[in-house]
């Protein structure tokens, strides 16, 4: 007899009318006796519609056509039948808790500690302690004792420093304030170098399927194109950003030199009168708030600019805080997911084609002059700088003003 849907479905509904009436034998008599009514291949159509085992069909079958003698009106007593495998080993759920518990209980020199837990080697690791058990079966004890899957979560932070959240409110309220007076406030940062060439890029692309975009099966640069290191300046008041994408070092430098191009480019026609700027930024990197090239770069900034120039540095360990974080690079890397960069054009292009839908607008550039790394700054330049710390943490907040010339 051929199998089809509807007729599974029909046996379904029809179980599921008198499946409330039914005893487990009765149950299993009602599907012995529909299997028979259908013929050949009938078991295997009520059991897919019962969700039953042929096992017990063909039971049911052979106690219709050869009744057991004195079983009328009897029933198995609750907790009857096989036995599951945790009490034929009564310590197996014990043993297994102890080889999944993360704090590795038992032998601490144990293999198991030193390998992933699949269920494969969880199983073997049981049979070697003297218990018979198959994968499967372990999976299912793993769900009583409720052990599921999980990824590691980032959750964990080193001690923090005691004046952060202060820090943190001193940035906020200077940013409301200098946005109040219509000066400029920007937030900057470094964005991850990437590899220029048919390298992967995470993430994932539509295309014709079974045809995806063929890249470098390894992730060595390639000695003629490199890595680009992208700097990035995002203006908190307008919702605009800028790139600067480097092909030398990421040095203070070139973080000031990208400062310098967006005031030229963008931010003096957007601020025209203003003779301020405020700037948020990590506590390391290129414009680490210990970093002398940084501030001597800020001071030449300021001098030629006629800017007052207003540094706020976010304390350690919380650069993740940085809006430009969350605001900007956050998007570009979103715009070119799963596209390999093949070209420093590639990457300034797809940097500048970024948008959001509350306005975010993205101007970049390629920035090829050379930077160079090691660069020292002495006293005599720190001791002519024209800096002034705030009272508050001086060493996270000053201001670079122009020196007379």
């Amino acid at each position: 007899m051929q199998i089809t849907d509807e007729i599974i479905q029909l046996v379904k509904r029809k179980y599921e009318a008198i499946a409330d009436c039914l005893t487990e034998k009765g149950r299993r008599l009602w599907a012995a006796s529909e299997a028979i009514s259908y013929g050949y291949g009938g078991a295997s159509l009520v059991a897919q519609a019962m969700k039953m085992s042929r096992t017990t069909i063909h039971q049911g079958m052979k106690e219709i056509r050869e009744p057991p003698r004195a079983t009328v009106g009897k029933l198995r007593k609750k907790g009857g039948g096989r036995k599951t495998i945790k009490f034929k080993q009564p310590d197996l759920l014990k043993t297994l808790d102890g080889l999944v518990e993360p704090t590795a209980k038992g032998s601490p020199m144990s293999s198991l500690r030193w390998t992933s837990k699949s269920v494969r080697h969880l199983a073997q690791a049981l049979k070697n302690q003297g218990f018979e058990v198959s994968p499967q079966t372990v999976a299912t004890l793993l769900h009583e004792l409720e052990y599921s899957l999980q990824v590691n979560k980032k959750s964990l932070e080193k001690s923090s420093h005691q004046d952060r959240n202060a820090q943190f409110h001193y940035i906020s309220d200077t940013v409301s304030k200098m946005q109040k007076k219509n000066i400029p406030t920007i937030s900057v940062d470094t964005k991850k170098k990437e590899l220029i060439g048919a390298y992967k890029n995470v993430g994932k692309e539509l295309c014709k399927k079974g045809a995806p975009v063929q890249v470098q099966s390894h992730d060595f640069p390639d000695p003629r194109l490199g890595k680009v290191a992208p700097y990035g300046i995002y203006d908190i008041g307008k919702n605009k950003g800028w790139v600067s994408v480097g092909i030398s070092s990421d040095t203070a430098e070139f973080a000031v030199n990208t400062i310098r191009t967006w005031w030229y480019k963008m931010g003096a026609s957007h601020y025209s009168q203003s003779k301020e700027l405020l700037i948020t930024a990590d506590c390391g990197g290129s414009n680490g708030y210990r970093v002398r090239l940084w501030k001597a770069e800020l001071q030449k900034f300021a001098d030629e600019s006629s800017l007052s120039i207003h540094v706020r540095h976010f304390p350690p360990g919380t650069s993740k805080w940085n809006k430009i974080e969350h605001r900007l690079f956050s998007y570009i890397s979103k715009n070119w997911r799963g596209k390999p960069l093949l070209t420093r054009e590639t990457v300034v292009n797809l940097i500048a084609n970024t948008c959001t839908k509350t306005g975010l607008e993205v101007r970049a550039v390629l920035d090829e002059n050379e930077y160079q790394c090691g660069k020292e700054v002495s006293d005599e330049e720190m001791a002519a700088l024209n800096i002034y710390g705030d009272d508050f943490h001086p060493e996270w907040n000053y201001t670079i003003k122009p020196r007379s010339t």
